[in-house]
């Protein structure tokens, strides 16, 4: 009998992880998740990076020989080469998942959800988030750096990151939208995408060339509407509920967004749907299942990236069944009651938001800290040596 993430896999939903080191795709391990736990894409952020490089000593020698290289090297510069590697490297080894999907595209005369996975994501400067010109500006030098059909560059869906989402899958680019948690933005987010394949096929462009997911947050949105309702003081009810209500209704939207004539034409000329990746699957109220994230929000022509505690707990106790549209008409019955109850869901969604930019923030200035006193370090060695 298969295992619980093989059987995920086959629902149509796509199993990536949520974590990214040197270790991970050096020591064969990212090479083995795919082999065993159906595996097929990467994700990383700046906290995620953050962990890794400030973890063992895997990162020592490429920082040395950076240093070496520039004494005065910015260490932002230095992030983007170590981070650029790893990233390089973890593309290649999901390269032959990426192109399987084109074989099978080629062979079976469609399109095929396959096409779509073998992915790994890195994201732009967090502090760049509420510019749209700096945005679009770093994502083409990220795709221009690593430069492999199978990277995602992640753009966070602030307000003004939407116009680069456009602009970048105009330009052919492939994106990752990060940070999405209203109903709203989303439908932004996906209508930034159709608009930017529409004016990359009127230039006389290729879609079949260009992918996109729109990843929505789940468990953050529980936390925070759970803390609310502790200061209400009532509604017990309604605790863990807001996240998967809002993860199915943002589904209904999908299915909306990309069918009907105007997505059809696309659809024609070899467009892929932006497919929902749900992210922060991760339980944190220990009261609720360790794997409640993966288990209510199973569906067809999506993705879920998981940390490796929740993938390690799903494919131990995990139950797959097609949970995504059922009782989908009472996902919005759920943002009634929590409106009635005096919890504001715009407020709860641009409070994560706000949070989510600044929580990448202090990460990233974390990470640069740790590489500024690595690189003062190696400095100090070579001269005391010298």
């Amino acid at each position: 009998m298969k295992k619980p993430l093989q059987q995920l896999a086959d629902t149509g939903q796509s199993v990536w992880i949520d974590y990214l080191s040197r270790d991970l795709v050096h020591s064969g391990e990212l090479a083995r998740l795919m082999r065993d736990d159906a595996v097929v894409g990467v994700t990383s952020n700046p906290t995620i990076f953050q962990e890794a490089m400030s973890a063992g000593n895997g990162y020592d020698d490429q920082l040395s020989e950076e240093v070496e290289e520039d004494r005065d090297a910015d260490p932002k510069e230095i992030f983007l080469k170590l981070a650029a590697r790893d990233v390089s490297d973890a593309c290649d080894v999901l390269r032959p998942v990426f192109d399987r999907g084109k074989i099978s595209d080629r062979m079976q005369g469609a399109r095929s959800s396959r096409q779509r996975d073998g992915f790994v994501s890195i994201e732009v400067d967090p502090t760049l988030a509420y510019d749209s010109t700096a945005t679009t500006a770093a994502a083409v030098r990220l795709h221009a750096l690593i430069d492999k059909p199978n990277l995602y560059v992640k753009i966070p869906a602030t307000k003004q990151g939407v116009p680069a989402i456009e602009e970048m899958i105009a330009n052919g680019k492939s994106i990752n939208v990060t940070l999405i948690f209203s109903l709203q933005r989303y439908t932004e987010v996906a209508e930034a995408y159709v608009r930017g394949l529409e004016r990359l096929v009127g230039a006389g462009g290729d879609p079949s060339q260009v992918f996109s997911v729109a990843s929505f947050f789940v468990s953050r949105v529980d936390t925070e509407a759970d803390r609310r309702l502790d200061q209400l003081g009532s509604h017990d009810d309604l605790k863990g509920t807001l996240a998967v209500a809002n993860a199915k209704l943002a589904y209904q939207r999908y299915r909306q967004i990309f069918s009907g004539e105007r997505w059809q034409a696309l659809e024609a000329k070899g467009a892929s749907t932006q497919r929902c990746l749900w992210a922060s699957t991760s339980t944190k109220n220990p009261a609720y299942s360790d794997v409640k994230y993966v288990e209510e929000l199973i569906g067809p022509d999506t993705v879920n990236t998981m940390p490796e505690k929740t993938l390690r707990a799903f494919q131990e106790h995990g139950r797959v069944r097609s949970t995504l549209e059922q009782n989908a008409d009472d996902a919005q019955r759920v943002l009634e009651r929590f409106a009635k109850a005096g919890v504001d869901y715009a407020d709860v969604t641009d409070t994560l938001e706000r949070e989510g930019v600044r929580a990448f923030d202090k990460s990233f200035a974390e990470l640069l800290d740790g590489i500024r006193e690595a690189a003062a370090e190696i400095l100090g060695q070579q001269k005391a040596a010298g």
